[in-house]
């Protein structure tokens, strides 16, 4: 008769030996694959760091030089980095382009936001599958247009067409924003539209039930349940319309200014300057290193990242107060 550890052993599969070797490669193959996304969590993490100490240590330098300070920098109102003004010195006030930049955030704000929720509302919630299937993937072609196209698109098309009905410069706020604003729609109806088709039917099914209309339950139950993702879908449109370089340099010219009042349409037909067209107009200029305009660039960086930084924090806040987790 046969021992007790003979039987066993004859009643164990023939591969087992096989199946525990898979499992201890599959064990290493995950821990593996665990430590490369670990890998690419910290680069990302580094790269952003390096990103600020360059920004930060560029800006030291530039405020340690003796024509500009912080404060003079933060509440100049004269932009002339590679040209002397009338008194014979460089201004690095960045007041002129702060409220350039706005001008064209605003503009391109009242044309995105509303446009792209309305699309992502109707994708959801109204469309078809054929004509989602037909109109979504070409709202997206939009956003894969080079930025330079935008720019000439604005300049060549955009602005002829404004000047059939205002007296407007060929370089201009008002077309700059409108191009921008044409830019970031697919972002803010793609990111939209993925957080309202995630609001759960029995949402939507409740409503119906307590008899409301079709219009009712998307602007009463849906809207509000996806305000969280619409919100994100908002910042970071308005971050890509803040750091927009090409389209806004062509579109809108170098004419760093403040703005007009109590005239503020005169804001929108008028030449103004970015800061990242600053940026690209002292990148571009015939400057040696280490003189404080090529500074300049870190310190318009800089302060780039802060606005966005504060931007993205106010997002955060607001997204996390009406979040709906279900």
């Amino acid at each position: 008769m046969s021992t007790p550890e003979e039987t066993a052993r004859a009643d164990q599969p023939a591969d087992a030996t096989d199946i525990t070797s898979r499992k201890a490669g599959e064990i290493q193959l995950d821990t593996a694959v665990r430590y490369v996304f670990a890998a690419c969590g910290v680069l990302t993490v580094l790269v952003t760091a390096g990103i600020i100490y360059v920004l930060i240590d560029g800006a030291q330098v530039f405020f340690a030089s003796d024509i500009v300070d912080v404060q003079g920098f933060l509440t100049g109102n004269t932009w002339k980095p590679t040209s002397k003004t009338g008194d014979g010195t460089y201004k690095f006030g960045i007041l002129p382009l702060v409220s350039g930049t706005l001008i064209i955030v605003v503009t391109s704000a009242v044309i995105a936001l509303p446009t792209g929720l309305g699309a992502a509302i109707y994708l959801s919630e109204y469309a078809s599958p054929r004509t989602r299937a037909i109109f979504k993937p070409t709202l997206e072609i939009l956003a894969g247009v080079p930025t330079i196209v935008y720019g000439f698109f604005a300049l060549f098309f955009i602005t002829p067409f404004l000047d059939n009905f205002f007296q407007i410069r060929t370089f201009n706020a008002l077309s700059a924003g409108i191009v921008v604003g044409i830019m970031i729609i697919p972002m803010v109806s793609s990111i939209s539209e993925d957080a309202i088709s995630a609001v759960p039917n029995s949402l939507r099914e409740a409503a119906y039930g307590l008899g409301s209309t079709k219009f009712e339950t998307t602007t009463r139950v849906v809207v509000p349940s996806a305000l969280s993702g619409i919100i994100s879908s908002y910042v970071l449109a308005l971050s890509r319309a803040i750091g927009e370089t090409m389209a806004v340099t062509v579109a809108a010219g170098q004419s760093a200014k403040m703005p007009f009042y109590p005239n503020v349409e005169q804001n929108l037909l008028q030449s103004i300057e970015t800061i990242t067209a600053a940026m690209i107009n002292v990148a571009s200029a015939d400057i040696g290193g280490n003189t404080p305009a090529y500074d300049s660039m870190f310190a318009l960086g800089l302060a780039l990242f802060g606005m966005t930084f504060v931007m993205n924090l106010v997002a955060e806040y607001i997204a996390g107060r009406y979040r709906e987790e279900y």
